[in-house]
């Protein structure tokens, strides 16, 4: 039982979750933007642990939830790749972002509740 307990929580702990917004007017924009994402950019993100990535929006505001197992590892790798400094420029015009300056990443949600 204390094993499956141990397990169960660092399953909780590779589940993470992002709010930013898009600018109003854009949001067919950052639509098709991600449409068309560079695929070095999809690369990247993987190369840097990321998996099962998806970004959902609701009305201006976009919840992006993304799997890793090391998840300093995974944001290291992201904020020193050149091809997310373009992508973050390319977007930074149709995008408010919150930035922790502590990672130089989005500040990530606490989680509130898990279910298998």
């Amino acid at each position: 039982m204390e094993g499956e307990l141990h397990t169960r929580k660092e399953n909780i702990m590779s589940n993470y979750a992002w709010v930013l917004e898009v600018r109003p007017g854009y949001e067919d924009e950052y639509k098709k933007r991600h449409d068309e994402i560079w695929p070095e950019m999809v690369q990247m993100l993987s190369d840097a642990g990321l998996r099962n990535y998806n970004i959902f929006r609701h009305g201006l505001t976009l919840f992006g939830y993304f799997e890793t197992d090391d998840l300093q590892k995974s944001i290291d790798y992201i904020v020193k790749s050149e091809v997310n400094k373009k992508w973050g420029n390319y977007m930074s015009d149709i995008l408010k972002a919150e930035i922790d300056p502590k990672t130089n990443f989005p500040y990530l949600l606490p989680i509130q509740m898990h279910l298998d």
